[in-house]
């Protein structure tokens, strides 16, 4: 799917939402447009909860604003157990839970407009299993997926586009792991690498974002 990168109508705007999770409030933040009905939504997905991962990791927050520049309504939430998200953490079945809940935000707030799925690290392996569990999610993106924690069985048959963004210098999720099982993922998809960048894609956020948009053209 190609994309046109022009200018977006409409004022910017970052809006506290509190969402009916399963296990109690979620906490989210919303960027969306004033006076602009969003075509396009996306979920974004955080880092491991247990290891500081929040809704405003900077990897995260970076996803979240590349396509919200492209004239996406984007949803970042924290994970149950994190900031004044209710719960605990579940192992990955409750933190599913919570992206559905937040997708289900996005469908009711934007019925029509098309829905993607993205996440960072352990957020990704969320990412991927919500768009495998959700046929209306049309993109997936990926960025640092832990294929050695995390088996990403989904991906070997999932038809839905996928976009894999992984840094050459990364020592948490080595790129010699995803090298080992990109190939078994199903088609649509692309791999695209930020040389020299580390897990946190520390002093290359633009680096990312510009795979991202690259990858999605």
């Amino acid at each position: 799917m190609s994309m046109e990168h022009g200018p977006i109508a409409g004022t910017a705007r970052l809006l506290p939402v509190t969402l009916a999770g399963t296990a109690g409030p979620i906490e989210a933040l919303l960027q969306e447009r004033d006076e602009h009905d969003h075509t396009l939504v996306a979920v974004v997905c955080h880092p491991h909860p247990l290891y500081g991962g929040t809704m405003h990791n900077k990897v995260a927050h970076r996803v979240a604003s590349t396509l919200h520049g492209l004239g996406a309504a984007v949803l970042r939430f924290n994970f149950r157990g994190v900031g004044r998200s209710a719960g605990v953490f579940d192992r990955g079945e409750g933190e599913l839970a919570d992206a559905r809940t937040a997708l289900e935000f996005l469908r009711e707030r934007y019925p029509s407009a098309r829905r993607w799925a993205a996440g960072f690290s352990f957020g990704s392996w969320v990412a991927s299993r919500l768009a495998a569990s959700e046929p209306d999610v049309e993109r997936l993106i990926l960025i640092a997926p832990p294929v050695h924690t995390q088996t990403f069985e989904e991906m070997k048959t999932l038809p839905t586009p996928k976009l894999v963004v992984q840094g050459t210098a990364d020592d948490v999720c080595k790129p010699e792991n995803l090298a080992r099982v990109y190939p078994t993922w199903a088609e649509p998809k692309r791999l695209r690498h930020v040389a020299d960048a580390s897990h946190f894609f520390d002093k290359q956020l633009a680096e990312l974002a510009e795979a991202i948009l690259e990858g999605i053209r």
